[in-house]
């Protein structure tokens, strides 16, 4: 009798698995569910400036860096020669490398004529001499050694003119439409070479978010540098270019630039807590006032900016149909909100919502519900819920083993 039982069993669920197949085939994909949801709609509670303010600044940018919330600013997309703020993006391309396992911080570099022929701001390497990559991570974001930069350019992506053209692309990947480097330092005064307040922004926030090891470096405000060459050794000091540091116990980087084009330009990062601000000034007069501007910016966001951050981990499981699982493992990505208004970040409200008759296949990172949070009855923005691992949809096959082991544990 058992056994008549358990082959009604396989029968019933061979037809099943006939009709989950059809019925996933002709499903409607959620087109709204299967785009990214994150919003940003913190703007709506941050200043944008675009007159001449008080500060007596053209050209910057104020932003949270968590949120990447803009909280002031002035012509922030104005095309600009950012000098040695271009190195910004030379060091993400550094990182990005380090990380995906292709370079080492201990691997050893080559000066090349050209490196060593760069002028403006240098460590004076000779050519053929070798330094490793982490010392010159410290040249580039410390001293701003231009001969540094062309030195891990050639490094990474064997010329100068290869690696520019990665630097471009990570660029539009990160939406700074209004870049354009031709080169990796920013020594060239040139028409064709600029950004913006607001992209110099985005790049600084995409560096520190994504590599925060860079502070290890950014914060160094000297170290002896040791020059090895076939003549000897020799000493060289570094010194960090960002003079805030010294003045600002809450500055923590990130990278300075001038030229007779760019005029002064400075990208520096702050953080007092909890709250991380990122303040761009550009094409200041000269170094003093891009730095009082800079500090005037960061006081201005430390006293009137609170952040909320929702990172608690939100894992669950979630029911799935014609999977070789019946259930589904998720997670809530991390939100946060900058506000202006002094309002009660604590009344803010968070609502889960999960997409309903969720079926097999699923893949790990797809988006399969969202988080939205409120304040005062108004939605103040969304994250993602997505699938931590991937499912696959049952077939016959697994059918027919599923129902085999059912057979003889019933015999």
């Amino acid at each position: 009798m058992k056994k008549i039982i358990a082959f009604i069993l396989i029968m019933a669920l061979t037809l099943n698995c006939t009709q989950g197949n059809a019925m996933v085939k002709g499903q409607n994909n959620d087109k709204s569910m299967s785009k990214n949801i994150t919003k940003n709609v913190a703007n709506s509670n941050v200043e944008n400036d675009t007159a001449k303010d008080e500060y007596n600044a053209k050209y910057y940018v104020l932003m949270e860096a968590k949120s990447g919330s803009i909280i002031k600013s002035n012509n922030e997309n104005e095309k600009l020669s950012p000098a040695s703020i271009t190195k910004i993006m030379t060091l993400i391309l550094i990182f990005d490398y380090i990380h995906s396992g292709k370079i080492k911080l201990g691997d050893m570099v080559t000066t090349s004529a050209k490196a060593k022929s760069m002028g403006g701001s240098q460590v004076f390497l000779e050519e053929g001499e070798q330094q490793n990559v982490e010392t010159l991570i410290k040249c580039i974001i410390i001293a701003s050694g231009n001969d540094a930069s062309v030195a891990m350019a050639e490094h990474i992506a064997g010329s100068e003119e290869e690696f520019v053209k990665q630097m471009n692309t990570r660029a539009k990947k990160l939406g700074m439409n209004n870049t354009n480097f031709i080169d990796c330092c920013g020594l060239t005064d040139s028409d064709d070479h600029y950004t913006t307040a607001k992209d110099v922004a985005t790049m600084s926030r995409e560096l520190i978010t994504k590599y925060p090891e860079i502070f290890k470096y950014s914060t160094i405000w000297m170290e002896m540098f040791t020059h090895k060459t076939a003549k000897g050794e020799s000493k060289f000091m570094l010194t960090n270019t960002n003079k805030l540091l010294k003045v600002n116990k809450y500055v923590k980087g990130l990278k300075t630039g001038s030229t007779s084009k760019a005029k002064y330009c400075v990208s520096t990062v702050a953080e007092k807590d909890n709250v991380e601000l990122i303040a761009v000034v550009m094409a200041a007069a000269d170094y003093k006032e891009r730095f009082n501007i800079s500090q005037k910016l960061i006081n201005y966001g430390f006293a009137n900016c609170k952040v909320y951050t929702d990172n608690k981990k939100y894992n669950g499981n979630i029911k799935i149909s014609n999977g070789k699982k019946e259930s589904l493992k998720i997670k809530k990505t991390d939100f946060s909100y900058v506000d202006t208004k002094n309002n009660d970040l604590s009344k803010i409200k968070r609502k889960i919502s999960i997409k309903k008759d969720l079926q097999a296949p699923v893949r790990k990172g797809e988006i399969v519900g969202k988080a939205s949070y409120y304040l005062k009855g108004k939605n103040i923005g969304e994250v993602n819920i997505v699938s931590e691992e991937s499912v696959n949809k049952i077939n016959y096959g697994f059918s027919l083993i599923k129902c085999m082991q059912m057979f003889f544990r019933i015999g």
